[in-house]
């Protein structure tokens, strides 16, 4: 999806500024100064990620749309009507997210460019793999001379047996999604334990084991710690996240709205327990 900036995002970045204005005035020595400065760039970016959820809908949707496009063109062309006309005569039906793309291959095939090339673009504009694929058979079987009826008939059901392993795969995994989430929450806490209990109550009970080993300092180890902490807690968001999406959808892309998530609820949490990052 190529990005295209609109008033929302104005509107959030207006809002997310003056909180940020607004926090530095009022809670700069406060302790949840930073978890209101993340809480502004939420605010900033929350336009931006809502519209990625939805371009991943809308993929979703194209899926169990073309399925239904794909249905009523083995219909049509079992009437014995050929490919190009069925297409254009199935058109006018409601596709949902599909729509613009079938009106468009419709057009292109009235003004004459070869049914070849507007079903390849058609896939291009989707940029769907399951629709590019299912393209790419529907043309080499008719350049083969193929019967082109069970072509159809064949992508359907390969379309169909898809969605089906996509949900069964995605309610499988609903209880392997909580859990990532709970082992992350886990996970924090025990960060958070280690760098704001046991590491500073070893430091100062080994001031001289400490000193000797080059950490002098008891204040700047445990800063050192804070930072290795908060890096492990990040990584360990981003990529459990990814994880979570490839295993639930299958792709890593889904995966970052889990990753998002994942992060953005780690500095809140952390800011709100430490009056900062570190």
């Amino acid at each position: 999806m190529a990005f295209k900036f609109k008033k929302e995002y104005l509107i959030g970045l207006i809002i997310g500024l003056l909180i940020l204005i607004a926090d530095i005035y009022f809670f700069r020595e406060n302790r949840f100064f930073y978890t209101i400065l993340i809480f502004s760039i939420v605010v900033v970016g929350s336009q931006i990620f809502m519209d990625f959820l939805k371009e991943n809908k809308r993929e979703q949707r194209i899926e169990e749309n073309f399925l239904e496009f794909v249905r009523n063109l083995v219909e049509t062309v079992r009437s014995g009507i050929p490919i190009p006309s069925a297409i254009i005569h199935i058109s006018d039906k409601d596709y949902g997210a599909l729509n613009d793309y079938i009106k468009k291959l419709a057009s292109q095939i009235r003004l004459g460019i070869p049914i070849h090339e507007a079903l390849l673009i058609f896939g291009e504009d989707t940029g769907n793999a399951v629709i590019k694929r299912s393209v790419a058979i529907v043309i080499e079987a008719e350049e083969s001379g193929g019967d082109i009826e069970d072509v159809l008939e064949a992508v359907a059901d390969s379309v169909t047996q898809v969605k089906k392993i996509k949900e069964e795969r995605k309610s499988s995994t609903y209880s392997q999604i909580v859990q990532g989430y709970i082992i992350f929450f886990v996970f924090i806490g025990i960060m958070l334990v280690l760098d704001l209990k046991l590491f500073p109550t070893l430091l100062n009970l080994s001031g001289d084991l400490v000193g000797g080993i080059g950490l002098a300092g008891g204040g700047g180890a445990t800063v050192q710690f804070s930072h290795i902490f908060f890096a492990l807690i990040i990584i360990q968001g981003f990529f459990a996240g990814l994880m979570i999406g490839k295993f639930s959808e299958g792709a890593l892309k889904y995966g970052v709205k889990h990753s998002f998530a994942l992060i953005i609820i780690a500095l809140l949490f952390i800011t709100a327990i430490k009056g900062g990052f570190f």
